[in-house]
């Protein structure tokens, strides 16, 4: 009887043994190489995984970037200190990164801008757009239903007056606003950009100012006080350069409609 027993549970002692051994010689003769590196970056990444560095999150940049494939810059969220760490690790050197920030095209508040319709439906920018560009007069112009607010991660986005106002000293640079926004108006610009044509209409001057207080009508009169040559046109639209304007203010004095604002960057 003993016997009966010893023999098949040995059987299996050994079977077990020697596929653990054969496992463990796989598990060696397979074994895939990782880089210490990664997951050194990983760590000092900030996790939002936002997709902004154009991988799939922070995981992806990280190996991205020591396979050589991405820039040791290329997580705006991190910033600069994290681009310096990143490269500090690698070995290599940074190049300078500039700050970003989202702006809102768009000035047109419930108080400036005239409505075509009262609108009752979804509270949603995509929902709002498909029924005759939205209830605004101006069909360039923020619907103020808050599809970029929902897709912020960081709460840097908030809606005043109908319109979208970014809080500039908590924007990451991420642009799933950009992405979310069915009009389009959210651009990047450098944080240090400080004057903007917060406008985004491309209609003649005359029905911009028929439809909104603080468009911009095309007259070039910034464009006239500019001494950096820094505003060109988009047809009738004005847009401010900001790698080429020094911030000296004229554009936004010279502006009949208040289309021009300022937006410090004093953080």
């Amino acid at each position: 009887m003993l016997q009966e027993l010893l023999l098949p549970t040995g059987l299996i002692g050994g079977l077990g043994l020697l596929f653990g051994l054969g496992l463990a010689f796989a598990s060696k003769k397979f074994e895939v190489q990782t880089d210490e590196r990664v997951a050194k970056i990983r760590e000092i990444l900030p996790g939002a995984n936002c997709g902004a560095c154009g991988q799939t999150g922070c995981d992806g940049f990280a190996e991205c970037v020591v396979a050589g494939k991405c820039d040791v810059t290329g997580c705006p969220v991190g910033g600069d200190k994290v681009s310096k760490s990143i490269a500090e690790i690698l070995g290599v050197k940074a190049g300078a990164m500039v700050a970003k920030t989202a702006r809102v095209m768009c000035s047109g508040t419930y108080t400036a801008c005239k409505l075509k319709f009262d609108y009752s439906g979804i509270e949603d920018c995509t929902a709002a757009a498909n029924l005759f560009g939205g209830p605004s007069a101006c069909t360039y112009g923020c619907l103020g239903m808050g599809n970029c607010v929902r897709a912020c991660p960081f709460g840097a986005i908030e809606i005043v007056d109908g319109v979208a106002k970014i809080i500039e000293y908590k924007c990451k640079a991420c642009e799933k606003c950009v992405a979310a926004c069915p009009k389009k108006i959210i651009e990047m610009v450098p944080l240090c950009g400080e004057y903007t044509v917060s406008c985004s209409s491309l209609d003649k001057g005359a029905i911009v100012r028929k439809n909104c207080n603080v468009g911009c009508i095309g007259c070039g009169k910034c464009a006239k006080v500019c001494q950096s040559n820094a505003i060109s046109f988009n047809g009738t639209l004005a847009k401010i350069k900001p790698e080429v304007c020094t911030n000296c203010g004229e554009c936004m004095k010279a502006c009949p409609t208040g289309a021009i604002g300022r937006y410090k960057c004093d953080y």
